[in-house]
């Protein structure tokens, strides 16, 4: 008989609303300091999960996934949380799976060969295209759980004005959501070389209405990814 090797798996966040459905469905058995983000550790279905809050921003991201991975030998990483609608038939409530991340705030084109949205030496673009990212896309599928698929755009600015909004959508017509941490956590697991399953649920439409939507909505579409990522490893072979 065929034993199954028990994978390590990282859910990472960036709030603490976006953890709270995590931490009601699971049952921590410890926790864990790596670097300044203590971690939560469960078992689910004979996997270690390792449950962290990354904070908001670039630079909070890149610290905490960098922390744990320095310090676990993660099989696969788990992001979600909220982002803002940048698409025009993107709405609130809905689910995007990111295939790539970008920066939205790096412009440096006059740098040298490079395309909006890339850091020098850095890819053009952190594409998510691991059997991991794909095996998620078709377990939603066979749960008939709609969802958009393509490019996310990340920068350390709450997009609360469509006036930011058509200014992103001009540098990136394709992108269907703005948020936070995504390239971030994207630019770390590629150092890592390790895969990054990233899920964004529609929060605000980036405009106006943002800031009073965002705190009504974090919550309820927080706890809609996490559900599916609670169930996706809970059914994981």
């Amino acid at each position: 008989m065929e034993m199954r090797i028990k994978m390590k798996i990282a859910i990472i966040v960036p709030m603490a609303e976006e953890a709270e459905f995590y931490r009601n469905h699971f049952h921590s058995e410890k926790k864990e300091m790596f670097g300044s983000t203590e971690f939560e550790h469960f078992s689910v279905n004979g996997n270690d999960v390792y449950l962290g809050l990354s904070g908001i921003g670039k630079v909070q991201a890149a610290m905490n996934l960098a922390s744990l991975l320095s310090n676990v030998d993660i099989d696969v990483i788990f992001m979600t949380g909220s982002a803002g609608a940048l698409a025009k038939d993107v709405h609130q409530e809905d689910l995007v799976l990111p295939n790539a991340f970008s920066y939205y705030d790096a412009h440096n084109t006059a740098a040298g060969d490079y395309v909006e949205g890339q850091i020098p030496q850095q890819p053009a673009k952190f594409a998510l295209d691991s059997p991991e990212h794909a095996a998620f896309a078709e377990y939603l599928k066979k749960q008939n759980v709609a969802f958009r698929e393509g490019l996310v755009v990340t920068g350390d600015s709450f997009i609360a004005s469509n006036e930011q909004k058509e200014e992103i959508k001009k540098n990136f017509p394709d992108a269907l959501c703005a948020e936070m941490e995504g390239a971030a956590f994207a630019q770390v697991a590629h150092a890592f070389k390790k895969p990054l399953v990233a899920v964004r649920a529609i929060s605000d439409n980036g405009d106006g209405s943002a800031s009073e939507d965002f705190d009504v909505f974090v919550k309820k579409v927080g706890a809609k990814a996490a559900k599916l990522i609670c169930d996706y490893l809970e059914k994981m072979n």
